[in-house]
């Protein structure tokens, strides 16, 4: 069994990791419209930039989960961060609109690493009783590297030009990516194995014979034979819309509706995101206590926090014009509790799929997670404050859009972020029901963990 304090250099490489991931991912965001006048772009030319990105991590990520399962995790995770890093930092050198292009696929296909192979690795080096508390840890890279990248890139862009901030954001990856090479790669199915749980014939769950590799379409099968799966897939897909929806209009919704300038709303949208951190490592340490009474405790806690978030939301679109702070009061716990998803449905997907699958699991989930979420935030957000501003336009007999106009069109588009949010909880609450089975049929193989009381 590992010792402790391997374990924790490799969940903090991992974090460091993640919190670099989402770094790079959000600099372009924070300098886009530096990028924009430097480089003569069209705000469709800057969408593109994006939905490649997205486009490609999701459809690359289908391969690379399944090698997760097959080859050595901490090599292919250490070559994923040192490509997504060194394109981040040559970004900074792109002379026009198709350089920056092909060098954000770039990143994507290095990007797409990340996820798979952290989730499969933490999937075997810690036990289910406390798996979402280590996949909290792990995912705390996502409120830290969006609230940073927010921060840190437009302060350096502002001072030195947007290509420093890519040159910035690179440097990190780089040494990560070194230090990913001496992380521990356990055997598949190690954290059954070290508490003492083996096969019908005695030898260990994690031995070759016990979990035989599979092809990608068998494994995938597998996968999708749970129905559990098809509603943690749905509630990604939901989930991802909200949350790239949000990242992507927050900081403009805090400008056109509140009033505020670029930098005000970037201080904002960080804070939002930051302390959203809180939420994310509170609802795993809760899911795991959950998960001891019963398989279904960490999606119960999941989707009760969600539910508390929608009032929270309500609250903040309810802000009159120029109420900043009463804005801020409701977006704060919202998305605190916005993050009670990350931790305990990732160590949900590890607690019901076998560990010579877990690559694939997650690649799937990642895949549809954001060719349906991410991809369709941004666009049918957009596409709704548009129509919101031609119909408050209308109202005013005017036939040219104002800024204000603008402003409540983008308004009333943020209420599809709630309201989502709401079929989300439904989502979630259905898959609490559906998981005991699914689990229950893993524990019960050959080869499978001792199942939790409940």
């Amino acid at each position: 069994m590992p010792r402790k304090t391997h374990v924790a250099f490799t969940l903090c490489v991992l974090l460091g990791i993640n919190a670099m991931n989402f770094y790079d991912r959000q600099v372009l965001g924070a300098v886009q419209e530096k990028v924009r006048k430097s480089l003569d772009l069209s705000d469709t030319q800057l969408g593109w930039l994006g939905t490649a990105f997205i486009l490609l991590y999701a459809v690359v990520g289908l391969p690379l989960g399944r090698l997760a399962d097959r080859w050595h995790r901490k090599w292919l995770l250490a070559a994923g961060v040192a490509l997504w890093s060194l394109m981040t930092f040559a970004s900074g050198l792109a002379w026009g609109f198709w350089s920056l292009f092909v060098l954000r696929l770039c990143v994507g296909i290095g990007e797409a690493t990340c996820a798979p192979t952290a989730s499969s690795l933490i999937g075997d080096l810690v036990p289910a009783e406390r798996r979402a508390k280590a996949m909290a840890v792990f995912m705390l890279g996502l409120p830290v590297g969006l609230a940073l990248s927010f921060f840190v890139s437009g302060a350096i862009a502002q001072r030195h030009g947007w290509e420093a901030a890519f040159f910035v954001a690179g440097v990190p990856g780089l040494l990560l990516a070194t230090a990913a090479l001496f992380i521990l790669d356990p055997v598949r199915g190690g954290a059954d194995a070290a508490s003492g749980r083996t096969t019908g014939d005695g030898k260990p769950a994690d031995s070759p014979s016990a979990l035989p590799p599979a092809s990608f379409g068998t494994a995938a099968r597998r996968v999708l034979g749970l129905p559990t799966m098809w509603w943690i897939i749905i509630s990604g897909a939901l989930h991802n819309f909200n949350m790239y929806a949000l990242g992507t209009f927050v900081a403009s919704f805090l400008t056109r509706y509140h009033g505020v300038n670029v930098a005000q709303a970037g201080y904002v949208s960080g804070l939002v995101y930051g302390f959203g951190a809180l939420g994310l490592f509170a609802a795993g340490w809760l899911g795991d206590r959950a998960f001891r009474r019963g398989p279904g405790g960490r999606l119960t806690v999941a989707w009760i926090g969600l539910a508390a978030a929608i009032p929270c939301l309500l609250l903040a679109l309810a802000a009159p014009p120029g109420q900043l702070w009463l804005c801020v009061a409701g977006l704060l716990p919202g998305c605190l509790l916005l993050y009670a998803y990350y931790g305990t449905v990732y160590a949900t997907i590890q607690d019901i799929v076998e560990p010579s699958a877990r690559g694939v699991a997650m690649a799937i989930y990642f895949c549809a997670m954001y060719l349906l979420g991410a991809v369709l935030g941004p666009v049918a957000t957009g596409w709704a404050s548009d129509y919101f501003a031609r119909e408050a336009a209308a109202a005013d007999g005017a036939s040219i859009l104002t800024d204000w106009h603008k402003a409540v069109g983008l308004h009333g588009a943020m209420y599809l972020i709630p309201i989502l949010n709401t079929a989300l909880v439904v989502v979630l609450f259905a898959a609490s029901r559906t998981v005991k089975r699914d689990y229950l049929r893993r524990t019960l193989e050959p080869g499978g963990p001792a199942p939790v009381s409940g």
